[in-house]
This record gives C-alpha cells, structure tokens and sequence, in this order.
C-alpha cells in the first residue's frame, strides 16, 4: 500500500511557498476537450503552482502524438516532456521510454491491485492517477415500465430489450439511447459490453456462432432505440431534453445530466449476457519518461494529483473516479454519489467480465468494430458470417503487426 508522502504535508503547511519558480510540461492523452483542459489548468495546476512554484504546462495529446514524441525524445535522449498521463494502453508500446517509479511517493493510499497494474516491463511504469468505467443512466419514469421480476441493479440483456419494449407500447416512444454519432465511444460499446457479455471476449469470439447471436439480439433492440443515436456523441443532453430514458455511455458523458437533475436520475450497471456482465474498467495513470528534465519536479506533482483532495477534485470536475482510498469517504452527496452508486454496484457485480482498452495497436480497430455495427444495426442489413470472418480476420492481423496481446478478458 501507498501512503502519504512528505509533499502532501508541505502543501499544507506552505513551506513550499516563495521558491523560486520553475516550469515543467505535463503532456496527457486524457482531459483533452477544452473545458477538461481549462479546469485541469485553472483547478489542478494553479494550487500546485501557488505552493511549490512549479508551474506546469499542461499539453493535451492524441494517442499517435503521444507516442511518437515519447519515442522521439527517448531516441534523442532528451526531452522536454517532465510529466505523462495516459490510459494503461497508452503507456503499453512505450514501456522501454518510462522511468521506475517504484521510489516515487504517492499522496493517498492506492491498493496493491491498482498498483500491479500499473506494472510493465518489469518496473512500477506509471501510478494510477484515476478510474472510469460506462454505465447505464435511468430516468425515474422508466421505472413503473420494468419488466416483472426484473433486478434494476442486476439487469440482463433480455431484460433490457422488454424494458424498452415495454415502453415503445405504452408511449409509442423509442426511449432507450446508446450514442452511435461520430465522436461517440460506440465502439467502446461493442468490443468492451456487447462481445464479452455475449461470447466471453473482445477479440477471439469475433466471428463466433455466439457474435451472431448477439448480432441478432442488437438488430431487435435497435428498434426501440432512438432513431436520433446515430447523430449523438454523448448522452447527457438527451437525458436532459427527455429524448431518451435510458442511455448509456461514459461516466462523464452522463454526469451533467445527473448534476442538473439529481431527483430525476439512477445509474445502474450496464447488463449481463449469456457470458456474464462484461464491462471496461478505464485506468489512467501518471509516468515519467526516462527524459524527463526534471525527475523531482515531476515526482512532486503526481504526489500533488493522487492527494484525497485533489482526487475528489478531479470527480467533480471530469467525472473520473479516485483511485486513492482516503477519498472515498470524501465524495459529496448529490450527483457524484448516484454515479458512485452506480459504478460501486457494476464493479462488485459477481457475474463481472472486466474489459480493459485495447492499447498498443493502431486505431483502426475501433473502425472494424462499428463498421460491423453500422452494417448489421443501422443499416438493418442481415447478420454475413463471411463478413464477421473477414473483420475478425483483419482484427486479429492488427494485433499480429503491432505485437500487441490481446486485451483482457481474452488473457492477455
């Protein structure tokens, strides 16, 4: 277990205060959109600087730039970057350009479990900085159409499909929502929810006999989801304007909903298959290239981020949950409680298949996924067993190129 570090003190006896300043950057695949950005700027960022005179540039990335500028700088053998945030599949291709963290002090307690992960090519690569996961967001008025007999906390996919039926007859309204526009996480969807709970993985099964079921099944909910999906990136205004009664998404594609209108909103987990009750788990995490300028300016600020408070901070602000157990407790009643609620209930569900993203591979992969999609569901065009080979075959090229192992719950 982790514990906390002499810079958590510091902070707050201010003996940090009035040295002199220095400047590191902090490059992150995560907190990209501007507003992300702005809060990680204006609420992380400039305490940090106030109490240790560390300002911090924080420089938002794609995963492809990400990449090729760690590797870059590690081949230069300098660098500019102090500081990384990614997800555990951004830091998998370049574990050899990452420091041992393994001295570095943490603010909090973070689990034995959540560490190990965190451990790649044989060293403590990055500390867990924060979780998320997708569930499923439930207007209260859906209720009273549950099928009989049906666990809300506990859901099936069957269930699911009799809900939303359920409510198409007695409204005569598609209320159910799953966002398939551009900028949707659709594809999170599929490879993380639908394949593992329906044939046990995201990638082995592709074109399994099971994959057609589930191809089959999809073809009938579809028509009680709302025919404005397709053009729906997140889920939390269609929540809000009551074009959609149950949705599902990212954490923090839903937490606005929730935020606006507490009393109206349940998030429950998202539902089991044949296979079980498959879900991602999002671990991002904080390293520090071998490069780095400044190894201690960088080690003072992931100590700095993984403090309960700063953890509770990032909740309220991007909807990513603490990794650190002292913050636990300090999550505040309302909207971040029901989201809590939510993600506690799938985590500890004990027919749980737990996804973790694909990392390490081109993002080509995320096409495969929700062409397959588009062509069976929203096009309505009949399940191919020669189409499904040919993508899984594709599929599985991608990772053979990239040397990449399977994501979990295929065992690698």
């Amino acid at each position: 277990m982790r514990k906390y570090g002499i810079l958590a003190v510091a902070l707050f006896l201010g003996i940090f205060a009035g040295v002199a300043a220095k400047e590191i950057t902090w490059m992150s695949t995560q907190f990209v959109p501007i507003a992300e950005a702005e809060f990680v700027r204006n609420q992380l960022l400039k305490p940090f600087a106030d109490a240790t005179g560390i300002d911090v540039k924080f420089i938002g990335a794609e995963y492809a730039e990400f990449v090729s500028r760690v590797e870059a700088e590690y081949e230069a053998g300098k660098g500019e970057i102090a500081v990384l945030c990614g997800l555990h599949g951004d830091f998998v291709s370049v574990v050899d350009a990452l420091a041992d963290l393994s001295g570095v002090a943490v603010g909090g307690t973070i689990s034995d479990t959540l560490m190990k992960l965190g451990q790649l090519g044989g060293k403590q690569a990055y500390i867990p900085l924060m979780q998320a996961t997708y569930l499923m967001v439930v207007n209260k008025k859906a209720l009273e159409y549950l099928p009989e007999g049906a666990d809300i906390w506990a859901l099936t996919y069957d269930d699911l499909l009799q809900w939303a039926k359920n409510i198409y007859e007695a409204t005569g309204m598609q209320k159910l929502g799953i966002p398939a526009g551009p900028k949707s996480l659709l594809h999170r969807f599929i490879h993380g929810y639908l394949y593992p709970s329906f044939t046990g993985y995201q990638v082995l099964a592709f074109d399994s006999g099971a994959a057609v079921k589930m191809w089959e099944y999809m073809k009938e909910l579809w028509q009680y989801v709302n025919p404005a999906a397709p053009t729906w990136d997140a889920m939390d205004t269609p929540l809000l304007s009551e074009e959609v009664w149950i949705a599902w998404d990212h954490t923090a594609r839903v937490k606005q909903a929730i935020v606006e209108r507490p009393d109206d909103f349940i998030a429950i987990p998202s539902p089991a298959g044949p296979a079980g009750r498959g879900f991602i788990t999002v671990l991002a995490g904080l390293a520090i290239p071998t490069t780095s300028p400044d190894f201690d300016a960088a080690a003072k600020l992931i100590e700095y981020l993984t403090t309960p408070e700063v953890q509770v901070k990032i909740l309220q602000g991007v909807g990513f949950f603490p990794v650190v157990a002292e913050a636990a407790g300090a999550v505040p009643s309302g909207a971040l409680q029901i989201l809590a609620k939510g993600v506690t209930a799938q985590a500890s569900s004990p027919d749980a298949i737990v996804s973790f993203i694909p990392g390490g591979i081109s993002d080509e992969y995320k096409k495969i996924y929700k062409d397959t999609f588009f062509k069976f569901v929203i096009k309505g065009e009949p399940v191919d067993v020669k189409f499904l080979r040919a993508q899984a075959t594709r599929l599985r090229e991608l990772y053979l190129e990239a040397d990449a192992p399977y994501p979990a719950p295929d065992g690698g």
